[in-house]
């Protein structure tokens, strides 16, 4: 039997007469402590999980022992610069021995296999789901190319009157200029 848990913002997964060390709790040594946090609960086959807590569940501990961890050294450096910073931290921790896992009188979560008929019947609604989704995905990868297809053949009409257009305004500009030569030569 063992137990998932929660305490000092970590999990934990413990059995009955584990050590373990946990961050800093405020009871005496010796003391007995209930740990109310329980995720989850697995005795053998029968596993109960809660949502986010097992209801009525709880660990019970013996704190053992107060101390400090390992230093944790700490070094700002910058190249270049002359600066260098040393610092170090020492984390407190509580050391527990699990005495209990408790169910409280808790629910059981279902055997396993009502849990995979549900997990078979779930794909099927979704497909369900899926299929309008497919539909709508193809009418609008049909549409830009319906799109793309009229703009191709927009484009070469535009290019053509745009040709058009531009020819004859070159042909009046060469004109122009020579009646203007013609013009200073019989002034002259």
């Amino acid at each position: 039997m063992y137990a998932v848990i929660e305490t000092g913002g970590k999990q934990y997964k413990i059995s009955e007469g584990q050590t373990l060390r946990v961050e800093k709790l405020t009871a005496e040594v010796g003391a007995n402590i209930d740990l109310d946090k329980v995720l989850m609960i697995a005795d053998g086959d029968n596993f109960n999980i809660g949502a986010p807590i097992v209801d009525g569940a709880k660990v019970t501990a013996t704190v053992t022992a107060h101390g400090r961890g390992k230093k944790v050294s700490i070094l700002k450096f910058k190249r270049r610069k002359h600066h260098m910073k040393r610092m170090g931290h020492r984390q407190s921790y509580t050391e527990l021995e699990i005495t209990g896992i408790g169910t409280g009188g808790a629910k059981k979560a279902a055997p396993a296999k009502k849990a995979a008929t549900a997990k078979a019947e779930a794909p099927a609604v979704t497909e369900k789901k899926a299929a309008p989704a497919k539909k709508a995905a193809a009418t609008k990868k049909a549409a830009p190319a319906k799109k793309a297809a009229a703009t191709k053949k927009a484009a070469p009409a535009k290019k053509a009157a745009a040709t058009k257009k531009a020819a004859p305004a070159k042909k009046a500009a060469p004109a122009k200029k020579k009646a203007t030569t013609s013009k200073k030569k019989s002034a002259e």
